[in-house]
């Protein structure tokens, strides 16, 4: 090999070790390393159940592991809080739902913009709500359920899962419908309420089917009314609010996913496929089925209808909490 020849080759050697470093990040292909997951709620309640199947289901589809991390308290402002502040690297994610919409309302000095500070996933699934009561409450059905309350209200005390929560919007359009007003107990998320409604702490609950149908089924809590204008398969026997009772009554519970803002485009485009994926993930379609519910459609599995979405609900429920004096704590 001549010099000439050499000088080329030790070139080409000398370019390809140059450039060799910054082309590694770019060959660690997102992700590979386990993915938070955050749920801004106890263990044990609906969105926690839907987060898992969720994650369950994705980290199939990413080949890294999706952990729950449960971080509740304060409307899941705390949570939400802390995805906000996170590295948009797609590392941190967060499962919730219609409580997004309605922090604005009820905060004051919130830490964060619902909309302008997290990077829109897609939705996942809106869940019907059901009016249930501890057991030993003397009515039988929403006749006799709505009965007791006017005639008990002084007495009365309802569970939710913190102020602004799908459980707390329920209980109030409920009450409100009712003319009546009940004392309300908060918990940090909807698990440790249904805990203590099981144990018959307080008297009734408005909450996601996801969370009451095993109770319904197995005896432990009584059913009267799904909050749908449609009767759900999983509780067939219980009528709707709005076939009778309460015409027009329609609350439904949304579930969503969020990412910290700025994610790189790929990440955010994994994400939403696999997202997408775990929506038709025929074990997830199973479960959320027999808990009442189903994955929203494709189309609403984007980011684009997400924000669309968010920012309408963020205007249908601030004046609804401003009217009825809600504050979060």
């Amino acid at each position: 090999m001549g010099l000439t020849s050499r000088a080329i080759l030790a070139a080409v050697l000398a370019l390809a070790t140059a450039v060799a470093p910054a082309m590694a990040p770019a060959q660690s292909a997102y992700p590979n390393k386990p993915i938070t997951l955050v749920v801004p709620a106890a263990a044990g309640g609906p969105t926690d159940t839907v987060a898992r199947l969720i994650g369950e289901s994705m980290t199939k589809t990413l080949g890294q592991t999706v952990i729950v991390d449960n971080t509740g308290g304060a409307g899941g402002t705390i949570g939400m809080a802390r995805v906000a502040r996170s590295a948009p690297d797609g590392y941190t994610i967060a499962v919730w739902h219609i409580a997004q919409a309605t922090a604005p309302a009820l905060y004051d000095g919130l830490k964060y913009d619902v909309v302008a500070d997290f990077d829109s996933i897609g939705r996942i699934t809106d869940v019907p709500m059901t009016l249930v009561s501890k057991t030993a409450l003397p009515s039988k059905n929403v006749t006799e359920f709505l009965a007791w309350i006017k005639a008990e209200k002084a007495k009365a005390t309802y569970g939710h899962a913190g102020i602004g929560s799908a459980s707390h919007l329920c209980a109030l359009m409920f009450l409100k419908e009712l003319g009546v007003q009940v004392e309300g107990v908060g918990y940090r998320g909807t698990g440790p309420a249904m805990n203590d409604l099981l144990a018959g702490q307080f008297d009734f609950m408005c909450d996601q089917t996801t969370n009451t149908t095993g109770h319904i089924k197995d005896g432990k809590i009584r059913g009267y009314a799904v909050t749908t204008k449609f009767k759900v398969s999983s509780v067939p026997d219980l009528p709707t609010l709005d076939s009778g009772a309460m015409p027009g009554f329609e609350v439904s519970a949304w579930h969503a996913m969020w990412a910290p803002k700025g994610l790189p485009k790929d990440v955010s485009d994994k994400l939403v496929a696999a997202l997408q994926a775990a929506l038709k993930d025929p074990k997830v379609v199973e479960r959320f089925a027999s808990l009442g519910t189903e994955p929203v459609p494709a189309d609403q599995a984007t980011p684009e209808a997400l924000r669309s979405h968010l920012v309408a609900e963020v205007k249908r429920w601030d004046p609804v909490l401003k009217a009825a004096g809600a504050k979060g704590n």
